[in-house]
Order: C-alpha cells, then sequence, then structure tokens
C-alpha cells in the first residue's frame, strides 16, 4: 500500500475563517453530475510561504538549502484526490459535523473518530463495517470519514457503491476491457469504501467480484470500509434469486456475499452496527407536518 513522507503528513492549513464561501476550510464542494467534488476556494489567495511557486526551502532559516514541496501544493493534491475518490454527488458536503446524531448513533460516530484518530497512514490498520437499516446515515458517516482521510490524514481513498461496480464491469465486458481495468484501481488504493456491500440479485457472477476485489485486498493487506443493510451472524441459507422481501430481510451477511469473504471480513475489520430512526422517513414526516 502507498505511503506518505513526512512532509506532506497532517492537516493543511484551510481559508479565511471569516470566509461566507468555505467558513475557513478553503475549499467548496461542488457536484459534477454524479460525483462530488470540491474547489479551492478563492480566500486562499496565493501563498504567502512560496509566493505561489510552489517550492520552499528545507531549512527555513537558510535560502540556500534543498527544496520540498511547500504546503499550499498538497492542498491542492488532496483536492484532485478527493474528486478522483468517486463519492456520489448526493454527499459533497457530508461531514462528521453535518451528521444527524441521536442517542442510538452517538457511539458510533465515537467509534469512527476514535478509527480516525488512530489510523496510521502506511501502516497496519483494520477496517470497519457499518451495518443497519435504511436511513441511519451509514453512506454519510462513510463518505465523512473518507473526506478527513483525503484532507486532514492525506492518503488515497475510493469510494464504490457495489451495484455500480458490477455495472462497469458488464460495460467494459461489453466494450470487450477486462475486468483488471476496472479492478486494479480499487486494488491497489490505500482505503477502499464498497457502498450497499450485499446489495444486487446475490448471483454466482456478483459473488465472484466481491470474493475477488475482498481477496486481492486482504492478500495486499489493504484496509476495507463498508456499508451494508445486512448484519454478521451465522447464514440462514436463504441464497435463492426468488427470495421474497421477508426472506431477504432477514438475511445476514454471509449469505450475501459467501463465508470467505465474510470470514475475511471478520478478520480485518470491526463491525459496528447503526441504530436510530429511518433519516428519510423522518424528514418525509416533517414535510407532512409543515
Amino acid at each position: 500500500m502507498p505511503t506518505r513522507s513526512s512532509s506532506t503528513q497532517g492537516s493543511l492549513h484551510g481559508g479565511d475563517p471569516a470566509c461566507a464561501d468555505c467558513h475557513g476550510a478553503g475549499m467548496r464542494p461542488r457536484r459534477n453530475g454524479e460525483r462530488a467534488e470540491v474547489d479551492l476556494c478563492g480566500c486562499i489567495g496565493v501563498c504567502r510561504t512560496c509566493r505561489g511557486g510552489g517550492w520552499v526551502p528545507v531549512d527555513a532559516n537558510d535560502p540556500r538549502s534543498r527544496r520540498r514541496r511547500c504546503a499550499c501544493h498538497e492542498h491542492r493534491v488532496r483536492i484532485l484526490r478527493f474528486n478522483d475518490a468517486g463519492i456520489p454527488a448526493r454527499h459533497a458536503g457530508s461531514t462528521r459535523t453535518s451528521f444527524n446524531m441521536d442517542r442510538s448513533t452517538g457511539s458510533v460516530l465515537a467509534a469512527t473518530t476514535k478509527w480516525l484518530a488512530q489510523y496510521n497512514p502506511g501502516g497496519e490498520n483494520r477496517g470497519f463495517v457499518l451495518h443497519g437499516e435504511v436511513g441511519r446515515g451509514k453512506t454519510h458517516l462513510l463518505v465523512a470519514v473518507l473526506r478527513e482521510l483525503v484532507f486532514k490524514v492525506g492518503v488515497g481513498v475510493r469510494f464504490v457503491e457495489f451495484s455500480h461496480l458490477l455495472a462497469a464491469l458488464k460495460a467494459g465486458f461489453d466494450e470487450g476491457r477486462g475486468a483488471e481495468e476496472v479492478l486494479r484501481p480499487l486494488v491497489e488504493v490505500e482505503v477502499l469504501a464498497i457502498d450497499e456491500l450485499g446489495k444486487g440479485r446475490n448471483t454466482d457472477f456478483e459473488q465472484m467480484v466481491i470474493d475477488e476485489l475482498v481477496s486481492r485486498r486482504y492478500n495486499a493487506g489493504g484496509v476495507i470500509l463498508a456499508t451494508t443493510n445486512y448484519g454478521p451472524g451465522s447464514g440462514t441459507g436463504l441464497r435463492t434469486l426468488n427470495a421474497g422481501d421477508a426472506e431477504i430481510r432477514t438475511q445476514t451477511l454471509v449469505d450475501r456475499v459467501g463465508h470467505r469473504v465474510y470470514s475475511r471480513l471478520r478478520e480485518t475489520a470491526d463491525f459496528i452496527e447503526m441504530g436510530g430512526e429511518d433519516y428519510r422517513e423522518k424528514l418525509a414526516r416533517r414535510r407532512r407536518e409543515v
């Protein structure tokens, strides 16, 4: 997995705290089609350290010492890294601060906060799997963690919704491209986030895809983060394509991804349950009451 040099570790300085556009973050979220991106805020201006040149002396007291990249350059690198992560446009502004926390989700927020604080770039790290009913904010919190991994820790991340991955693979096959072209970036990135793990019709093809992806990252020591509507536990044996909605809801994650994938996830990731109310239903209820 990629590592970072010591000169790029840690949070970067933001913009002007008085800026009405970014409120000191130094960047503004935007939507680019289906993808979330950020722009460098205008309040950043020309860097006072390097005066826009992008390089500074290693020894600040000796202008003739060898040069290194200025932190302002790393700020732009991290913006490009975030824009290439594949985060969905709906979550362009999703942060831990904006996470809709209640008593049932406070412990989850605390657990992910602790995970971020303990993350060791380029070293050995456990992942986590957020599981729970729909509408609990799993994807929001997952994206919030990815945002901080990019901008505060400085590592590369990639977000993929499982059904979109399947669609990309099938489109590649139709165009004469192999699966490797789609899977390699997901295998090589330092942190991979899989949204909606276990979603789909549970076909042999879907089982093959998730098995190859998880197995290759497992062998490479890569970190996997994930969200799923299916909880941990023993399999129910309900894997038929014709299973009714009630049967599907009783399935566990092992039913959806297979024993080998599930075993490797249990070995390398912590399972964190997200309770609370269905946030979408709560919003709909408020709209009806207006």
